[in-house]
């Protein structure tokens, strides 16, 4: 049984785990491991928003960021997600995800990246865009995977797999993978501002962060379930994970819930596959675990997943959290509606 925090992010703790020496975790689970190369990762969610009419031209446009992929110091792994959002519009979000900070700012300045997004013509296509952006260090996030093999998210730009940890399956276990929280409680510090533009008026506006904004990605992967295991996600599964998901989205502002979104996996051309995942942003990891641990709409979800873990050979199932610091963050939006985002609890 080996720790979640591997060995060179080990640091003497001054705060407690939640669970004992000896505890045994009900069931396997894993997390990706990385050398001491790995200092900090970037995490980029680039999203186009739009009506249905202008569908076509957000197919184009998301085409477009992915192309910019393939630039010199691109993601070393991305994805595209869908989702319709609680005021009627579409969103594709493009997911890229970099091991090399240094690599990222590289690809962001060059000039087909930085010019196209300045660009006047951002603001005339009848389209909305955001860049979601946080760069959490070595010892700011934790993975969490019920597999081994072809990590998703920012498990691909790391080296390798752990063995069986011992650090999950009860509360709080999710701070206790985070090597941070060693020795500090990953409070808040300030309040989301926006720094630039008019939310209400459209246009370019950027909100600033504050330090420990907490990111969840929380994914399950249907792709070669067999017919048992689909029909065990989509009727015991997804019933109480939408409930839970659609609540955060709709009424999670007063627990701290900055945005929810959850999503659906598509190809370069806005094709479904049969891959989804939830987006969070919280205030801060506390926030995110008394929802967890106290609120029914999470219980729910809980319970159905320790009822059904045991038997799952195909379906997968996994997570990410990370806390950032403010310096690491960039949220900024064209012509996106007042609820997008960051923008809903931005103070003005």
């Amino acid at each position: 049984m080996e720790s979640a925090i591997d060995k060179h992010l080990k640091c003497p703790r001054t705060l407690s785990r939640r669970v004992h020496d000896d505890y045994q975790p009900p069931f396997p689970m894993f997390v990706g491991r990385a050398d001491a190369s790995l200092t900090q990762v970037v995490m980029a969610y680039l999203g186009v928003q739009f009506r249905e009419e202008q569908r076509a031209s957000a197919v184009s446009a998301m085409q477009h960021i992915v192309a910019s992929f393939s630039l010199d110091n691109g993601p070393g792994n991305h994805d595209i997600t869908f989702h319709v959002d609680n005021q009627g519009y579409g969103n594709f979000i493009v997911v890229g995800y970099w091991r090399d900070p240094a690599a990222y700012c590289r690809w962001i300045r060059q000039p087909e990246i930085d010019q196209w997004w300045s660009a006047d013509d951002r603001l005339h296509e009848g389209l909305g865009y955001f860049r979601e952006i946080i760069a959490p260090r070595a010892e700011q996030f934790e993975t969490l995977y019920a597999f081994k093999e072809d990590l998703p998210g920012v498990g691909a730009v790391m080296d390798n797999l752990s063995g069986e940890i011992q650090e999950h399956g009860y509360w709080g276990s999710v701070r206790d993978r985070i090597p941070a929280s060693q020795n500090d409680w990953l409070q808040p510090d300030g309040e989301l501002r926006v720094i630039a533009g008019d939310p209400a008026a459209g246009g370019r506006v950027v909100v600033q962060g504050h330090d420990n904004i907490t990111l969840i990605r929380s994914g399950q992967d249907w792709v070669e379930a067999d017919e048992q295991e689909r029909q065990l996600y989509f009727t015991e599964m997804l019933p109480p994970l939408q409930a839970g998901m659609d609540f955060l989205r709709d009424e999670g502002q007063p627990l701290g819930c900055y945005s929810n979104r959850f999503v659906r996996n598509v190809d370069k051309d806005g094709n479904l596959l049969d891959i989804a995942y939830d987006i969070g942003f919280w205030r801060s990891l506390d926030r995110l675990e008394r929802w967890a641990e106290s609120h029914p709409t999470h219980l729910r979800i809980f319970t159905t997943f320790f009822r059904v873990v045991t038997g799952l050979q195909k379906l997968r199932l996994y997570h990410e959290v990370s806390v950032s610091d403010a310096r690491y963050q960039t949220f900024e939006y064209i012509n996106c509606h007042p609820q997008t985002g960051m923008l809903r609890d931005a103070l003005r």
